[in-house]
């Protein structure tokens, strides 16, 4: 055994242990006022299990719906409680409107207000010791880069702006493996101190990120292989990079992209195809029935501040590269593009007042359940993007086209998980969550689009 490591949580680790304990600690309190105190309503006990468990399904979708188990939040104090009053609030509301799964409301109201409070404050009490113990610096990652000098930066800050808690403290630079010292970022280990090094600081893993195409010395070899042998963790960049920020750093991957990006065999599962075009067909049919009700509404907003016809098609990339066109609600100026098409941008001007409300609300894609129909879009996948641009970023960005190999959709991987941006670096960080989705494409990462989606539209965060 090289070191003995200090605990740490991974990302995914994290977010189970932030659901489990929810949970438990819920059933825990009113489990102790049941058994202590005047509290019928939801007595716990093998008798109501069922009741137990509506209540621990309401709890984890509408704490994922309100962001409870996104980690900067569950970091945060004054975000969770937010958070927490939200989910607690709708959870009650819910489970109360459903008797049909959730036992009779009590004669005496009392015990709904008493029902409530178990649940804010267990959760509150629980989040509290989450925050200021489990998501603090004791729980922290020490890692050692084998990496060229020239990279160290952006590798560092790739793992550092998304996991605070994954700490690269040194690396080895192939280039000058016997090369002691300190740039502006971490500490320079020869190759002739990596294990005393690794003895000294805990450090937890080495982290390989090396872009030759020719092997590493021999000294590095050697000393990876024995770190190996005796139990230490040893990983490839891309693989650490993509389990901290769930997104496929593809300008890395240069020849080898292919070898490192293997499509999801749901891409070619048929049941999970079949299932996907029903699911489509049945939201988007719903989405249309929907908004023909609040057309009048949204005929009159534009008539007000608008000012022109309402709905618009656009070109876009589809499947295979092959162009089609989408429908959405016109939130520009008519003459928006008079001088040609350039990206929109925050704040955009030429986005009409009630254009903005489109946007943020989402509604303006509501035409777009016809191109779903027409099996042009899909609900989940990467947005489609125009012509003009898609040549633009294909000449500059490695494997652009790779994210056209699916169908583009309404919502998707890089929505849900990047704030509003249309410059070229922003299009790289899109298509990183596109390849991701597209590798790791199922039913549960599908789920999670879809509750971060109902997240963005109640939070009021379409752009």
């Amino acid at each position: 055994m090289i070191n003995k490591k200090h605990w740490h949580f991974e990302i995914s680790e994290r977010k189970i242990l932030l659901r489990f304990f929810d949970v438990f600690f819920v059933v825990f309190i009113l489990y102790f006022i049941g058994n202590h105190f005047d509290f019928s309503y939801l007595r716990i006990s093998d008798q109501n299990f069922y009741w137990t468990l509506v209540l621990s399904v309401y709890l984890l979708f509408f704490g994922t719906v309100f962001e409870m188990y996104d980690l900067p939040t569950a970091s945060n104090q004054t975000s969770i409680l937010k958070s927490i009053v939200l989910t607690s609030s709708i959870t009650v509301l819910v489970y109360l409107l459903t008797p049909f799964l959730t036992p009779s409301l009590p004669e005496n109201r009392l015990q709904i207000l008493l029902f409530y409070l178990a649940i804010t404050t267990s959760l509150m009490g629980w989040r509290l010791v989450y925050a200021n113990y489990l998501a603090s610096h004791r729980f922290v990652k020490k890692a050692l880069l084998i990496c060229e000098e020239t990279e160290t930066s952006e590798l560092i800050n790739g793992l550092r702006k998304n996991d605070p808690h994954y700490i690269i403290l040194g690396y080895v630079n192939l280039s000058k493996i016997y090369a002691k010292g300190t740039n502006h970022i971490v500490a320079n280990i020869s190759v002739n101190d990596l294990i005393n090094y690794i003895k000294k600081n805990q450090i937890s893993e080495i982290v390989v990120a090396s872009s030759r195409s020719v092997g590493m010395p021999v000294e590095v070899y050697e000393k990876l292989l024995y770190l190996v042998e005796h139990g230490f963790s040893v990983r490839e960049y891309s693989q650490v990079y993509e389990a901290i920020t769930q997104r496929i750093p593809v300008q890395l991957a240069e020849r080898d992209f292919y070898r490192y990006f293997p499509f999801s065999r749901n891409n070619q599962n048929q049941l999970y195809l079949i299932y996907v075009r029903i699911m489509e067909i049945l939201i988007s049919s719903i989405g249309l029935l929907i908004g023909i009700f609040i057309v009048p509404f949204i005929l009159l907003g534009n008539l007000l501040g608008n000012q022109g016809p309402l709905l618009y098609k656009q070109e876009r990339v589809g499947k295979n590269g092959k162009v089609f066109n989408i429908y959405k609600l016109r939130s520009m100026l008519v003459n928006a593009e008079k001088n040609g098409a350039v990206f929109a941008t925050p704040n955009d001007v030429r986005i009409t007042s009630f254009g903005k409300f489109l946007r943020k609300s989402r509604l303006d894609e509501v035409p777009q359940f016809i191109n779903v129909l027409k099996n042009e879009m899909g609900i989940i996948g990467p947005r489609p993007e125009r012509p003009v641009f898609v040549d633009q970023i294909n000449d500059v960005m490695p494997f652009y086209q790779t994210r056209h190999v699916i169908k583009p959709g309404l919502t998707g991987w890089a929505q849900v998980n990047y704030s509003y941006g249309e410059s070229l670096k922003d299009s790289l960080v899109k298509l990183q969550y596109d390849l991701y989705y597209i590798k790791h494409r199922g039913i549960f990462i599908d789920l999670n689009i879809m509750i971060k989606t109902i997240s963005t539209v109640l939070f009021y965060r379409g752009q």
